[in-house]
């Protein structure tokens, strides 16, 4: 992860447990203790200031009161509804050595695929009662000693009513992760990692490779894109739940943007290399996780795709079920020059070059990137291709095979007239460069 920094785009007001998770990361553990500590004797059933109070003592070597606290934590995430949070407990847990397989089977058994508790998409649990924090740290005379056992006995105090409440609550699933089984879910929660992020910390950078995705347990994070001109454009504001970099799961394309974090985060991290080995042992997981992404890309697709949105919304989906997705290496052919189009390929994610070879010379007709399409000059004007169609960067597309073509077309007029505008408008501009290059020659010659 880059330690680089960037500023917020919009400014953030300091909670009380951003200031303790701020402390915590550069090293002052007793003022993140003071503010952790100041939470917890006001509301004790806040599971990342337990989480915080279990890790802080584990690093003081306090480790029976931290896998206590942090066992708490667990809990609460769980009583919060909170996925990402319960798991980035357990996490913290299995740092201090602590064996965590039963912990993992029971947050699994309440959050997985057909979980009696898991609500309906969509439904949201009712909420917990939280009052308003007064932001008041413990005083600096608590300090050393006196302020760690103060904190101990906050996280060994347990909360009025919690056992009831905690195996009675519904919970809402989280992204991805819900749609996997029990015995899937256990295997994902075993490799995913846990980082804690300042304000400021640029997570994802853009136009770099990235083989993570992250799933914000706590905090807030700016997607952020910069233009070719210099400036910047906040494309979202994410929050606990939220998902991102998941691309990263399906290609090795460049990320699209940057992602800061504008407030204190905890940030579970799922790497390609340890998905990939769980994948190996579990295709179920592996087929839910390309569903996902699958999606997911589809819908960036059609807030980019100009042959998509010439489709009624209701159709979308129906038309999307007929690509194939496919994958390329950086300089791999997705079409030959001189060759029948095996079919139209929508670019999901990746950048291509279309080039016009003539003899020794090589022309770059045009670079494209995620939204636009290949192949349909081919396919519309019924000739072989004018040029080839290349990789530069890893690219993922939709392919939609040339037997299939005809009977989109039937059923999708409007896509066959955009087709032909554009496989028209291309022809010119290819015809263009071409005579533009012929009359260069003359001139030269003439000379």
């Amino acid at each position: 992860m880059s330690s680089s920094r960037e500023a917020s785009q919009t400014p953030v007001a300091r909670s009380p447990l951003d200031l303790a998770i701020t402390a915590a990361i550069s090293g002052d553990n007793e003022a993140a203790l003071r503010h952790a500590g100041a939470i917890l004797e006001e509301d004790p059933t806040r599971s990342v200031a337990v989480l915080l109070a279990g890790r802080i003592l584990g690093v003081l070597g306090q480790t029976d009161v931290a896998t206590l606290a942090l066992r708490r934590a667990v809990r609460l995430g769980v009583l919060e509804g909170s996925l990402p949070r319960a798991a980035a407990a357990a996490i913290e847990l299995s740092k201090l050595g602590v064996d965590t397989k039963e912990i993992r089977s029971r947050i699994a058994e309440v959050f997985a695929r057909g979980s009696r508790r898991l609500l309906a998409q969509g439904a949201t649990p009712p909420a917990l009662v939280r009052q308003r924090l007064s932001g008041i740290p413990l005083p600096h005379t608590l300090a050393g000693i006196e302020l760690v056992q103060h904190i101990k006995n906050l996280v060994i105090a347990e909360p009025d009513g919690y056992e009831g409440d905690e195996e009675a609550r519904p919970v809402s699933g989280q992204s991805l992760l819900s749609a996997l089984d029990q015995g899937g879910l256990e295997r994902m929660l075993e490799v995913l990692d846990l980082v804690w992020v300042g304000a400021g910390t640029k997570v994802v950078e853009q136009a770099q490779s990235g083989q993570e995705a992250y799933i914000l347990a706590r905090g807030e994070v700016e997607v952020i894109r910069q233009s070719d001109r210099g400036g910047s454009l906040v494309l979202a504001r994410l929050g606990a739940g939220a998902l991102f970099g998941e691309m990263a799961l399906l290609s090795r394309a460049a990320r699209a943007a940057s992602v800061v974090a504008c407030r204190p985060s905890l940030l579970l991290v799922a790497r390609k290399e340890d998905l990939d080995k769980v994948v190996a042992t579990s295709p179920d997981v592996g087929n839910v996780l390309a569903d996902y992404c699958r999606r997911r890309m589809m819908d960036n697709l059609v807030r980019t795709s100009a042959i998509l949105k010439s489709v009624e919304p209701q159709e979308r989906s129906h038309l999307m079920q007929l690509f194939v997705t496919r994958s390329f290496e950086k300089g791999e052919r997705l079409i030959r020059q001189g060759q029948e189009s095996e079919g139209l390929q929508l670019i999901a994610s990746g950048e291509v070059a279309v080039v016009r070879h003539d003899g020794e010379d090589r022309t770059v007709l045009a670079t494209l990137t995620a939204g636009e399409v290949v192949g349909e000059m081919s396919l519309v004007l019924r000739r072989p291709s004018t040029a080839d169609v290349v990789a530069t960067a890893p690219t993922v597309t939709l392919h939609l095979p040339h037997g299939q073509f005809m009977g989109i077309v039937r059923r999708y007029p409007e896509v066959l007239s955009h087709l032909y505008e554009l496989a028209v408008d291309r022809d010119a501009i290819t015809s263009s460069i071409v005579a533009q290059e012929a009359t260069d020659a003359d001139d030269f010659v003439l000379l």
